[in-house]
């Protein structure tokens, strides 16, 4: 009896005062905006739903809204101007920073300039930003007209299925990411505003790395090593780098926003969009 009692005593004084995380102060809102894809479908709420739930958890007003998952530039930007507003009013703030994954840096970028949005856009931070395009983009294209008809039929479909309001577009979405369209049209157009901080990070996983990539993005990887070398699956290393470069993540395209398909990859997502919005915070943002 007195030997369970003394063990019982042991595990109370290990207990920490403050076992939860630290308040994480950031002066605005955080919205995080997902990327091109029906990734959605792997979980309630959408891609960026849990990042967005467990930085509320630390005190954060973090929002991961969706938009049409497989429609243009101009079109999702617009549909992000809808809900960055409702930020706005829900919280009172005046500004928001933007964490964006994938496409949705682009769709970031153009929601800043050409929408005049950078009067209540802080901060942009992407993820893996195909900033100068992408070579997977290309790949599809030449895909023969049959196999392509399919792919677009099915995504058009899957993305008005998901959500009531979405158009889709997965040819033209899909042409906006080639390198030629996002270095000759969109960067000439879409030119950063001077009164937004601008930071990237890039990914890389599979091959040229010693960084393990999930089984389903392997073949993707592959390919994409051959025309624009080390990569995460979707963009490549040196595509992504925008603004302030802040480095490499040891992730694939999915581990960058907690999915992983049996990689064994041990990159945490959570820890990692906390430690962007440490920084926001360490800016005074």
């Amino acid at each position: 009896m007195a030997k369970h009692k003394g063990n019982a005593l042991k595990r109370l004084a290990a207990l920490e005062p403050f076992p939860e995380p630290p308040i994480l102060h950031v002066r605005y809102p955080v919205m995080l905006m997902h990327g091109f894809g029906m990734m959605a479908a792997f979980r309630r709420g959408g891609m960026l739903h849990p990042i967005a739930l467990r930085l509320r958890e630390q005190g954060v007003w973090a929002y991961a809204p969706n938009v049409a998952p497989y429609e243009t530039v101009p079109v999702r930007a617009q549909m992000w101007k809808e809900r960055l507003l409702h930020v706005l009013e829900e919280t009172g703030a005046d500004r928001v920073n933007l964490i964006a994954h994938s496409m949705g840096g682009l769709d970031a970028r153009y929601l800043i300039s050409e929408l005049a949005m950078h009067p209540v856009v802080a901060s942009l931070t992407t993820v893996a930003s195909p900033h100068r395009g992408t070579a997977l983009a290309n790949i599809v294209l030449e895909q023969p007209e049959r196999i392509h008809s399919w792919l677009a039929g099915l995504a058009n479909w899957m993305s008005t299925a998901a959500m009531e309001e979405a158009s889709a577009d997965f040819s033209g979405a899909v042409a906006e990411l080639t390198p030629e369209y996002v270095e000759e049209t969109f960067n000439p157009a879409v030119p950063d505003h001077p009164s937004v901080r601008y930071w990237s990070y890039a990914g890389r996983a599979g091959k040229g790395t010693d960084v393990p990539i999930s089984p389903l993005l392997r073949p993707l990887n592959t390919l994409l090593y051959a025309r624009d070398g080390i990569n995460d699956g979707f963009v490549a290393l040196a595509r992504a780098q925008w603004g302030h470069y802040l480095g490499a993540l040891d992730a694939d395209h999915v581990q960058q926003i907690g999915l992983d398909f049996a990689s064994r990859n041990d990159f945490d997502a959570h820890a990692f969009y906390r430690s962007v919005v440490e920084m926001l915070a360490r800016e005074g943002l």
